[in-house]
């Protein structure tokens, strides 16, 4: 620690105090750091990895995990070492244009988005955190959210980053052709020799690596080598292995994102779905009519969202506030006539106003013979409603349910879309058979699901609950050829299954690439491919 704070620029904080505070993400661990560090600059991360390497080299347990706003639900933003925090001062929007933004990894995604919006443009793929994450948690798990069905998840508007690897230098990551390719691939340096041998790996195990991309519109998981490395086009594109790495490759210290025009008007169809036996049925109809988003939650959510109604206040402000209570008062009247167990959110972009309402009364007429209650909220303002519910959702269940607390350890499944009405009865089931209280929200038109149980998990008989019940919905997941994260990513609580969806095998390439880049371990240790469910298991919060 002497060491750090002679050489560092920035701050090394070891208070018990501040290291219980970076102990725990949104996660269900806790790991205690040995200490907080707020780097100032980027000589400052090259000197910190060149410091955790030699420690390490010594036979000294030293790692760095990388943090941005510490809202990761799959414990990567934690560590038992160096935890290093970007947010004090890796928080500078350095370029925007209308077709890009130049940024570094602790900006906030609410600051990056006002900023762009002065263009006319954002980045679409955002998630329900948007309010508190940073872009750099956005970038390390290739997150994706409500617009991601039209636009895909971050992976695809990353262009550049600036990364610093354990050998402690800095270095350019971009798509590359063939050429720019073969000149990487000839330095004789640390640089030249990952290129080769990244290259060779996937080269050699060409056709076994595009068998193993998952079949299924959104993915979080492994480290994604099916999209570094493309025959047909020639192009090598090293920030889809950084992408969703969650830190344990190296550390980003800039982004370069491509953004894209914030659609003029958009508005909703909302739809209370009572019976889910032709969800299936329903999904195709939505989805033949390309909505922009296609969301949903349950009514466990929508519940929660009554009871708590005041705790918005704090949220929206006075005035939204009480636009928002108008709004909901018809809705509260309307549940009187019976709960539906779904609220569908379609919604629609257009140029204009008149084009969006056309746009939602055509669902509409699609949609009737489903005979389902539906509502049309044709403007952004009387949409938000529904919104605020969807994206609050899990915020409430951590603060508000005080006798139980949120485990999120089943909470990313994605299955394909045309499989949900079979999926969802045989997912409750799985969650009835362990008596979890949960709520469900997710993006319907992905297939992608969000389960938030509500668990006491400081007692020994609801913690044995979780092993158990994550391996048979992993199971039943699977079985429909699903991903186990559509979004966030692996930690320290899907890593250790793996193998379960990829097989060892290509479970054992993903371990070759993070032994490429970081031979010491020192980049994240104990997520994703160095994930072990028994130190997972042993480092659960006990209180909370």
């Amino acid at each position: 620690m002497d060491e750090l704070t002679a050489v560092l620029e920035g701050e090394v904080v070891t208070s018990l105090k501040s290291r219980q505070a970076y102990s725990h993400d949104a996660s269900l661990f806790e790991l205690l750091p040995d200490a907080v560090v707020f780097p100032k600059n980027t000589d400052d991360l090259r000197a910190l990895t060149k410091i955790a390497a030699k420690y390490r080299a010594a036979g000294q347990n030293v790692s760095i995990t990388p943090r941005g706003a510490g809202t990761d639900m799959s414990g990567g933003a934690i560590g038992q070492s160096l935890v290093v925090d970007f947010t004090r001062y890796f928080n500078r929007i350095t370029a925007v244009s209308a077709e890009s933004a130049t940024v570094q990894p602790g900006v906030y995604y609410r600051d990056f988005e006002s900023t762009t919006l002065k263009n006319g443009t954002l980045l679409p793929s955002y998630p329900a955190s948007r309010d508190l994450c940073t872009v750099g948690g956005m970038v390390s798990n290739n997150a994706g959210g409500e617009k991601s069905l039209q636009w895909g998840k971050t992976a695809n508007f990353v262009q550049s980053l600036r990364v610093v690897l354990s050998d402690g230098n800095l270095y350019t990551i971009k798509p590359l052709d063939a050429e720019q390719l073969r000149v990487k691939m000839a330095q004789p340096d640390f640089e030249g020799r990952l290129y080769r041998d990244t290259y060779r790996l996937l080269e050699d195990n060409y056709q076994a690596i595009q068998a193993a991309r998952p079949r299924v519109s959104k993915d979080s998981t492994g480290y994604h080598l099916w999209d570094v490395w493309n025959r047909q086009s020639g192009v090598f594109d090293l920030t889809k292995l950084f992408v969703g790495a969650q830190g344990t490759l190296g550390l980003i210290t800039e982004i370069n994102f491509k953004l894209v025009p914030k659609p003029r008007h958009s508005g909703l169809l909302v739809c209370f779905l009572k019976d889910t036996r032709r969800l299936g049925d329903i999904i195709n109809a939505v989805l033949e009519h390309r909505p922009a988003t296609f969301e949903s939650f349950d009514d466990n959510t929508l519940w929660l969202s009554f009871k708590f109604f005041p705790a918005f206040l704090k949220t929206l402000g006075l005035k939204r506030w009480l636009q928002l209570a108008a709004q909901l008062l018809p809705d509260g009247l309307m549940l009187l006539r019976g709960v539906p167990k779904l609220i569908l959110m379609i919604e629609f972009n257009g140029e204009t106003p008149e084009t969006v309402a056309q746009k939602i009364e055509k669902m509409r007429q699609r949609l009737k013979p489903f005979g389902m209650a539906m509502e049309k909220d044709e403007t952004e303002f009387k949409s938000q409603k529904f919104w605020i519910m969807r994206r609050q959702s899990f915020n409430l269940l951590r603060q508000k349910v005080k006798d139980k607390h949120t485990a999120p350890f089943i909470d990313d499944l994605v299955v394909p879309p045309p499989c949900l009405n079979e999926f969802l009865p045989k997912l409750r089931r799985i969650i009835k058979k362990y008596r979890l209280l949960a709520t469900i929200a997710g993006h319907m038109g992905d297939g992608n699901f969000h389960i938030i149980p509500l668990m006491r998990i400081e007692d020994p008989a609801e913690r044995a609950k979780l092993e158990p019940a994550m391996k048979e919905v992993n199971k039943l997941v699977l079985s429909y050829g699903g991903s186990l994260s559509g979004e966030h990513n692996d930690g320290m609580v899907r890593g250790p299954w793996l193998g379960q969806m990829y097989g060892e095998s290509m479970v054992n390439l993903m371990r070759q690439i993070k032994r490429l880049y970081d031979p010491q371990n020192i980049f994240n240790p104990h997520k994703k491919t160095d994930a072990r469910w028994q130190f997972s298991l042993n480092h659960i919060r006990k209180s909370f």
